[in-house]
């Protein structure tokens, strides 16, 4: 029996093997671990499919594997339930349809790059994709020999060579300026190291981060739009239930579950803030699924997803909130409780931040921030006129992709949530 690499959540194709935790004659059971594997969203463990005995590794660590292709031989005896080959052969079917649609281009890759050599003269490892681009522009090996690869254990990645690219664009363009003078090209920041300077090599989590930090920018026009609300009545409410709740459902009730309602509810009545872009087409979705961005121990950062928030109460919200982050620190996340988002919510607040201006979490159109809730001195109006009185206030930003979010519905939005965490009354179940 072939054990394939699973599909692994919304988007994702393939995953590097890193670490087996099993060799060629292990016996092992139904469900146990043979091999940790890391995509560009999450590290998870590939159980196994059966009881057996390993035969064959297939896929070595540090490999990259497509969804569908096989990691390893299983030698099983089990007999196989009635109908379950039906359901092995359709769940091959889907696995071979999700990565149909990267055929073609697999094909170019082969088609540029089968006569190249894979590893330069020092041996860095060249994927098909890194030689057919190199074919295309005409980057020779001693070029890629030159380059400090990002990816993982420095391999030359596509990013890599896209800025090599710029380097040479911006070269050509410094020699066609008349009278302008040649200079070698040396980044800013290597130029200001000091003697003494510490050199930390971004983690692989943390690369991924910040490609699709910059990714995110590129893709959407940013605005941010911000609001106060004063948020005492729900303070005050939360301050006289948590003892309550964490005694009857043994959950402690954070602030964060309460944003989400909030932001779930608003999100139900401007459905046109749930939105994703594909091309010149709005995706209106129909799924409520909240993300959570989420510090993780060694300062990286997550975005566990809570599907059809709309649909949960207070309750049901709290207990998976804290399920989700516990996990995420854990790093005991599913691939799917990482995937399916269409809104994301981050709070500055959990490290008494007043405010920020979050970077939108690609496809999603918008993202919520939450700042700290403080003491301050506002203004009441009451029957008897205005007074002066001590009130618990926080700071709301939305920053939102402009190209299909107008100022006046994002507005509109930002300003429900505000009025719904201003009268908030929670069900709790």
């Amino acid at each position: 029996m072939n054990i394939l690499l699973p599909a692994m959540g919304e988007g994702v194709i393939e995953a590097t093997v890193t670490k087996w935790l099993v060799s060629a004659g292990t016996v092992v059971k139904e469900d146990d671990p043979l091999v940790e594997v890391a995509t560009d969203k999450v590290d998870s463990e590939v159980p196994s499919p059966a009881e057996g005995t390993i035969v064959q590794i297939m896929a070595g660590e540090g490999s990259v594997v497509k969804v569908g292709e096989v990691l390893a031989v299983i030698e099983s005896k089990a007999v196989s339930a009635p109908g379950k080959e039906k359901m092995v052969e359709k769940e091959v079917e889907r696995i071979r349809e999700t990565i149909t649609e990267v055929k073609n281009e697999k094909k170019e890759v082969e088609d540029l790059s089968h006569n190249l050599r894979s590893r330069t003269p020092s041996g860095k490892f060249i994927s098909p994709l890194v030689r057919s681009i190199a074919a295309r522009e005409g980057i020779g090996y001693a070029e890629l020999d030159a380059l400090n690869g990002t990816g993982m254990d420095g391999r030359i990645t596509r990013d890599d060579l896209i800025r090599l690219l710029d380097l040479r664009k911006k070269a050509r363009e410094t020699e066609e300026v008349p009278g302008k003078k040649e200079t070698a090209v040396k980044p800013a920041s290597e130029a200001r190291r000091s003697s003494g300077d510490e050199i930390i090599e971004m983690d692989r989590v943390r690369r991924l981060i910040a490609e699709h930090m910059v990714l995110s920018k590129k893709t959407s026009p940013h605005v941010t739009s911000f609001i106060d609300a004063d948020v005492t009545k729900l303070v005050n409410w939360r301050n006289n239930v948590k003892d309550k709740f964490l005694a009857a459902e043994g959950q402690k009730l954070t602030l964060t579950p309460i944003f989400i309602d909030a932001a779930a509810r608003a999100l139900y009545e401007f459905p046109m803030i749930n939105i994703s872009v594909e091309g010149n087409n709005i995706v209106k979705r129909k799924n409520i699924n909240i993300g959570m961005a989420t510090a993780l121990p060694d300062g990286n950062l997550i975005v566990p997803v809570i599907k059809n928030a709309n649909e949960k109460n207070l309750t049901g919200l709290a207990k998976s909130v804290n399920d989700l982050a516990d996990r995420a620190r854990n790093n005991k996340l599913k691939p799917d409780e990482i995937t399916g988002g269409t809104f994301t919510i981050t709070n500055f607040g959990s490290y008494n931040n007043l405010a920020g201006t979050p970077i939108i979490n690609q496809p999603q159109a918008a993202i919520l921030g939450t700042g700290a809730v403080r003491k301050v001195p506002a203004v009441i109006e009451t029957p008897d006129g205005d007074v002066i009185a001590i009130r618990q206030v926080m700071i709301l930003s939305l920053s939102y992709d402009h190209r299909v979010i107008d100022g006046a519905l994002a507005g509109k939005f930002l300003n429900r949530v505000k009025e719904i965490l201003e009268n908030y009354s929670g069900e709790i179940a």
